[in-house]
């Protein structure tokens, strides 16, 4: 009998070799990835009351060789992120065939088949259970999103999926060889709370380590100077930017991150070496120089970009801090920068298919026009600058509490310092959108495109009053620093 986290991996496997039977059937293609996306969610949320109990669903392993299985687990980092790629999965699935239709793009079946081989490398990489099971479904993902960066086949889309790929194979060969040494240090290299690899490596050879494993995942994570194919990678249609930002590629770089953190050197080996206050203050000067980066960006979807880029390192700097706050709060916000990211490029998609608007210079008035899109942006992009009542703000204020814990309180004016830029950059789209004059004649996006943009911008407004509610994701995140830290500390909710 299969095993849970194996049937969650398979179904959209599954999905994305049923969908090239139905290339000139558009409603049975679009059926079989809808089915296949809910189908994925409900697996994966299936597996949450038990882990919520402490217990874990695994696959049998599979012994390649002495010490180097394929190993499948469940546990409450990688269910958290299984539940987060899955549930935007099935959101954007409903909305890209909204915005395909909108703009009769080409290569709709490869499309929606390279969609479903993503998504079931991400379920991968967050269930996987060592090292070499999270490489694997690591570079299929690299993979699998090639086609998606280069759909429309013109000369920039080309040259733009050139760089993803020298970008991101060159890093998962460096990836490769940190897994190789740490197998040989520990065969197995089964992730573990707390981290696996032994204490009595010289500290030098455990930097040199720790180096190769923040370049492998330091390019999908989008850290400074690492970052330079995610804006590249915009000339993608619009929901291949959602995937790319908020639910797949760039989180699994972070999640990574704090994959190896956390779970194979630990947070006390990592602060024995020295490198703990590395890896914070290259995320600490990534969250700011991308921040300014994205003020001077006048296209719409690049200055969403360079946005990504500073909030990634939200993660990668919770991870570094190393307390239990610091570590939640990270882990949390890969949900809370999912969902508002997401709701910014649904709006940005609606934006162009409506309009054939990318500058931001261009949206004047268009709050008038398109209300209910233009609302969704502005509290996507307030939640991003981390105010109050608004995601965004939970994983920051437990993030600032965490340096506090961690005696590092100069990293709390850094993430001041990128609110008031996130203000700075976003507030001047809502400003034009909400108080100029429109411009000519703009009607509302389809149904099938608004109705999930004010769906996880409604979801944004829930989570920033509520954090636990749906999916218990700010508990599952809380449980999973918990066990990492090796400590019991209550839930940091809003005070």
């Amino acid at each position: 009998m299969l095993s849970r986290p194996f049937t969650a991996v398979l179904v959209s496997l599954l999905a994305a070799g049923l969908i090239p039977m139905f290339r000139h059937r558009p409603n049975l293609r679009e059926a079989c990835t809808v089915i296949a996306a809910t189908a994925k969610f409900g697996l994966i949320l299936s597996m949450l009351p038990t882990v919520l109990e402490g217990g874990v669903f695994e696959s049998t392993p599979l012994h390649l060789a002495p010490g180097i299985s394929f190993h499948l687990r469940t546990d409450p980092f990688g269910l958290l992120f299984a539940l987060v790629a899955a549930s935007l999965w099935l959101v954007t699935s409903v909305y890209s065939i909204g915005y395909m239709r909108a703009g009769d793009y080409p290569n709709q079946t490869t499309y929606f088949m390279s969609f479903a081989i993503c998504l079931s490398a991400t379920t991968g990489i967050a269930l996987a259970a060592n090292l070499l099971t999270f490489f694997v479904f690591y570079e299929i993902l690299t993979l699998a999103t090639y086609p998606l960066v280069v759909h429309n086949r013109t000369p920039e889309a080309l040259m733009a999926g050139r760089k993803y790929l020298i970008y991101t194979l060159g890093a998962g060969q460096v990836l490769l060889v940190a897994i190789i040494w740490s197998q040989i240090l520990v065969p197995g290299a089964e992730f573990k709370p707390g981290g696996f690899l032994p204490d009595h490596v010289g500290s030098g050879s455990l930097a040199a380590l720790f180096f190769l494993f923040i370049v492998g995942c330091g390019v999908k994570s989008a850290i400074m100077p690492l970052h330079g194919w995610l804006p590249a990678a915009m000339v993608a249609p619009t929901p291949v930017s959602a995937l790319l930002h908020a639910v797949a590629v760039v989180k699994a770089g972070a999640f990574g991150t704090v994959r190896i953190v956390g779970y194979v050197f630990g947070v006390d080996l990592l602060r024995a070496i020295g490198a703990d206050f590395v890896l914070a203050t290259a995320a600490a000067a990534t969250i700011l120089l991308a921040s300014m980066r994205a003020l001077s960006e006048e296209n719409l979807k690049r200055r969403l970009a360079y946005s990504t880029v500073s909030q990634l390192s939200y993660i990668v700097l919770g991870s570094a801090l190393g307390s239990a706050t610091a570590l939640a709060a990270a882990m949390y916000h890969i949900a809370a920068h999912g969902v508002m990211k997401i709701t910014l490029f649904f709006c940005a998609g609606a934006i162009y298919t409506q309009t054939h608007r990318e500058k931001v210079g261009e949206l004047d008035g268009l709050a008038h026009q398109m209300p209910i899109t233009m609302t969704a942006f502005a509290l996507g992009a307030t939640g991003l600058a981390g105010l109050p009542l608004f995601v965004g703000f939970i994983s920051k204020w437990n993030l600032g509490v965490g340096a506090l814990q961690a005696d590092q309180g100069i990293f709390v004016i850094v993430l001041i310092v990128s609110g008031l830029l996130n203000l700075a950059y976003f507030f001047p789209v809502v400003y034009k959108a909400f108080f100029k004059k429109p411009q000519g004649e703009v009607s509302e996006a389809s149904f099938s495109m608004t109705v999930p943009l004010a769906l996880t911008a409604g979801i944004v407004l829930i989570l920033g009053v509520f954090p636990d509610a749906g999916l218990s994701l700010y508990r599952l995140a809380w449980q999973a620093a918990n066990s990492v830290v090796g400590t019991g500390e209550i839930m940091g909710y809003v005070p």
